[in-house]
């Protein structure tokens, strides 16, 4: 009994050092940007412990990244979208100015596909959301998205639901930071809190 006690504790602790699950780290500490880089004149900025994005003067495309390089992790954030909540998380992106290599997963108003997968400056979308699905996203309240990416395959979720599951060689290829989006066209306001990452 007690070589099989000791063989399925071996089993378990292999299978979990092979699948290289970490720790669940935040990114954001709620009070300041520390470990993240602003790109753009968009307005960052941390209030009543919340991460805040919100369009400035110039109403331009802006980002916030980490600093930090991300591969393969699973990533856990909510948002609520005030204005018209046009914004998005990147992974596995590279910045030149407020122009972006990499890959978004859509944060946008009803209707304008939450929780696909875009390809910025490429082959755009990737995947798309269903009608039926459509409905998941609660627009003036706090959603959580969830992003899994290993190698190719990316996976992720809105509150709970699936919306998009891929495999490409492309995005197995990538290497670079979280981020979020502001979209550019102005009037947009978007709060996050919750922002935790687990590298696998």
């Amino acid at each position: 009994m007690k070589k099989l006690i000791f063989f399925v504790m071996t089993v378990f602790l292999s299978a979990s050092v092979f699948a290289g699950n970490g720790d669940w780290k935040s990114l954001f500490n709620g009070k300041n940007l520390d470990g993240w880089k602003i790109h753009g004149t968009e307005k960052w900025y941390v209030e009543n412990g919340l991460l805040v994005c919100e369009s400035g003067p110039d109403e331009e495309y802006g980002y916030l990244s980490t600093e930090k390089y991300y591969d393969d992790f699973e990533l856990e954030v909510e948002f609520l979208q005030e204005a018209d909540g046009n914004s998005g998380v990147f992974f596995r992106s590279t910045f030149e100015g407020t122009r972006v290599s990499g890959w978004q997963v859509e944060v946008a108003p009803p209707n304008h596909d939450t929780g696909g997968i875009y390809e910025s400056y490429g082959r755009g979308w990737l995947v798309q959301i269903p009608d039926e699905k459509e409905n998941i996203l609660k627009m003036g309240e706090w959603n959580k998205l969830k992003i899994r990416a290993v190698g190719g395959h990316v996976t992720t979720w809105l509150n709970g639901q699936q919306m998009a599951d891929i495999n490409d060689e492309k995005i197995a290829e990538g290497k670079g930071s979280i981020a979020l989006q502001i979209h550019d066209g102005g009037g947009i306001k978007v709060k996050w809190r919750n922002l935790n990452v687990r590298e696998l």
